[in-house]
């Protein structure tokens, strides 16, 4: 073929068409992405400040922190609650933003979830490979070896929308879609993984409610009275069953009814009613009751030298970027599949790096890695943080030399 000739339009079935790793999203995903956007930008910020705010609470008024969070409120204490309880409302979110893109979003379309899905896979592999590599010794301790698995929805796309706010739309929605994934992953972790005794009376109570809400979504029969109680019972059984609670936020998520026909269907409606409480008071409410470890120079060394540590901030930061990039580049070496013509390799590896926040859910694992071993929990958590800020720093600075090389080639004003 003359290439200097313009390529020939696609006018039928015969014309080869060119496969391409991922694309921009079309006009019914850009309003979901956009509208997800502002929520969790908000969120993420608000989850900073809580998070700082529980930091200088436990370290300047530490007696008044571990008062607060120790006390008890019914069946559990002020920190289960934020956890166990309110946490769940996050992961009935993210149930819903699941069940909307397995069924009309990105992961309904194999072309473009293939890539998210083995890029999520790999980033979660590999941080946990490294995890249990540094952690073979006497000294390691291999039960937290899920802790850097996850990416923080928030966090992470917070930083990108200030970041970079001209990357492309396709980016966007992969780093989306790879931090549902990612986070599906670690519930399926959280359930499996961390879940030694089971009730099943109980676990049977909380799938009958499960069932029941079903029911009652293909009957239609959305009427907030009947779903919230359900909500509660659902949630409770599950908590008395021994399985972590969240799971049942996300369960009933998966099996609330939409349909791209179907305008204003209960996933929209409910995502649109519990994203901003989620975003806006659930996380960061979470965050303030986790994120207020102790800090001293003893404990910032610790950080880069024992194994624990380490594995999780060598996992989120190194792990992430090398598994997330080598996952999307082993997609297009298999399906032979090309990036888009305004993305390259470096966009993607900056997502990546991007994707070493892990906040809310390693948090969460970190607490359930080390249950009877506060001290050991907290030190998790801090390096959850401290590992957090590098990737949020790396990845900021990886983004804007992307825009930076973006205004240079003409591509951005």
């Amino acid at each position: 073929m003359d290439t200097s000739q313009p390529e020939p339009p696609d006018t039928g079935p015969s014309r080869r068409r060119r496969l391409t790793l991922f694309g921009a999203p079309d006009n019914q995903d850009q309003v979901a992405v956009a509208d997800l956007l502002r929520s969790v930008t908000v969120g993420g910020v608000l989850m900073l400040i809580a998070a700082v705010a529980a930091l200088l609470w436990a370290n300047l008024a530490p007696g008044s922190y571990e008062t607060v969070r120790e006390f008890r409120i019914g069946p559990m204490s002020v920190g289960h609650w934020a956890s166990d309880g309110l946490l769940t409302i996050f992961f009935f979110v993210a149930g819903l933003e699941l069940k909307r893109e397995f069924r009309a979003g990105s992961l309904s379309k194999p072309s473009q979830a293939l890539v998210p899905i083995v890029a999520a896979a790999c980033g979660m592999a590999v941080p946990a490979g490294l995890y249990v590599a540094l952690n073979l010794g006497p000294e390691g301790r291999l039960e937290g070896w899920a802790i850097p698995m996850a990416t923080d929805i928030a966090f992470a796309l917070a930083i990108l929308a200030v970041a970079a706010p001209k990357l492309p739309s396709s980016l966007r929605a992969f780093l989306l879609t790879l931090a549902i994934v990612d986070d599906l992953g670690a519930i399926l972790v959280i359930a499996v993984v961390f879940t030694s005794q089971v009730s099943w009376l109980s676990l049977g109570l909380a799938l009958g409610c499960a069932v029941v809400w079903f029911v009652l979504q293909q009957a239609r029969l959305d009427k907030w009275w009947l779903h919230l109680p359900l909500f509660v019972a659902c949630w409770w059984f599950m908590y008395d069953s021994g399985v972590h609670a969240t799971i049942a936020g996300v369960l009933l998520g998966l099996l609330t009814r939409t349909s791209p026909e179907e305008a204003h269907d209960p996933v929209d409606r409910w995502e649109h009613f519990w994203n901003p409480i989620s975003a806006g008071l659930v996380v960061p409410l979470f965050a303030l009751m986790a994120a207020g470890v102790h800090f001293d120079l003893t404990i910032a060394r610790e950080v880069f030298t024992t194994p624990v540590t380490l594995g999780i901030v060598v996992g989120l930061v190194v792990g992430k970027t090398i598994g997330v990039t080598a996952g999307a580049w082993l997609t297009s070496k298999v399906t032979g599949a090309e990036l888009p013509a305004d993305i390259r390799w470096r966009d993607i590896m900056s997502l990546a790096a991007l994707a070493g926040v892990g906040f809310t859910v390693a948090l969460l694992v970190a607490e359930l890695a080390f249950p009877n071993e506060p001290d050991l929990g907290d030190r998790a958590k801090g390096a959850v943080l401290v590992a957090s800020v590098i990737a949020a720093v790396l990845g900021t600075i990886l983004l804007r030399s992307r825009t930076r090389a973006r205004v240079r080639a003409g591509v951005l004003e």
